[in-house]
């Protein structure tokens, strides 16, 4: 009888680690930073040999389009969610307060009222931030271009990670003796004229980790190479694409680091009481193409430190 329960115990235990996650993906919107973290997250798993099966769906920066997705991935009773970017995260765990969900590119999770502490969250919600050396991105306007004084940032107003960042850049601009001007586009449709509205009023532009303006990046970096504006990002994918430089991280090494917490999960970790991680190594970035479109002459003193040279 013994012999029984043991063989009974064992081919349960079995069918445990061979049965499939279900995971769920929910993005806001595509574009390469956003895409880079959620290949990371499924390499990770795939190469600590997680069997999953994956639902993933994009709303292209809808909300109500985003409500519906997050409702179906509660509605299927999948395993796990990856939420990718803030209002896909927001949108989620105000669906399920039950599934784990695991976030990443999301700046301040408590800020944006997912959990109550970055330590222990308290909620079923957990991940990685791309909270990004704000201070130090806008420090580089310096060294690009030592006579700038007023500096542009575009942004969407109703994303609560871009207001966090807003809110870091003024307080940067302070001690760096820069005047801010703030635009807000709240679609991607309306960014180039966002952008078009700060011609003959700034010496930069910024534009920080905000998924609307970062989704039609493309427009702002024509805006600055027709000026001759020096375009900083928030984000290294968005230098590949065009922008000037950046202090950032690997959104590719934030997904898969969001990955190795997912498998945590999966394991039997408890999302209310798995802390809230950070990537510690930031990269710099130039894109020496980018600075000849702009007209901007790359100091040496950089170019030695660039991790990265587009």
């Amino acid at each position: 009888m013994r012999k029984l329960q043991w063989v009974i115990s064992l081919i349960i235990t079995l069918s445990c680690l061979v049965a499939a996650a279900n995971i769920g993906i929910i993005q806001i919107v595509e574009h390469p930073a956003l895409d880079a973290a959620r290949k990371g997250f499924v390499d990770e798993l795939k190469e600590q040999g997680i069997d999953a099966n994956y639902t993933y769906q994009n709303a292209q920066n809808d909300m109500s389009t985003l409500q519906t997705i997050a409702g179906q991935l509660v509605a299927d009773k999948v395993d796990l969610i990856l939420a990718i970017a803030t209002p896909a995260a927001q949108v989620t765990a105000k669906a399920t307060t039950t599934i784990p969900i695991v976030i990443t590119a999301v700046t301040d999770p408590k800020e944006a009222g997912l959990v109550k502490d970055f330590d222990r969250p308290g909620t079923n919600v957990t991940g990685t931030s791309d909270m990004n050396p704000v201070d130090k991105q806008l420090e580089l306007i310096k060294q690009f271009k030592p006579n700038a004084t007023h500096i542009g940032i575009i942004y969407n107003a109703g994303e609560s990670n871009s207001v966090v960042q807003v809110e870091m850049a003024k307080k940067a601009a302070k001690e760096l003796g820069y005047k801010l001007v703030l635009v807000s586009a709240t679609e991607t449709s309306g960014v180039y004229q966002a952008a078009q509205s700060l011609q003959g009023r700034v010496d930069a532009i910024y534009v920080p980790t905000d998924n609307t303006v970062v989704a039609a990046l493309e427009s702002v970096i024509a805006f600055c190479e027709r000026n001759k504006i020096p375009l900083i990002a928030g984000e290294g994918e968005s230098v590949s694409r065009g922008a000037l430089a950046t202090i950032g991280i690997d959104y590719y090494q934030l997904g898969r680091q969001t990955g190795d917490m997912a498998i945590r999960i999966l394991n039997g970790s408890k999302p209310e009481t798995t802390p809230i991680e950070f990537q510690q190594t930031m990269n710099l970035i130039i894109n020496k193409e980018a600075a000849k479109r702009m007209g901007i002459s790359i100091p040496d003193v950089l170019l030695k430190a660039a991790t990265i040279i587009e």
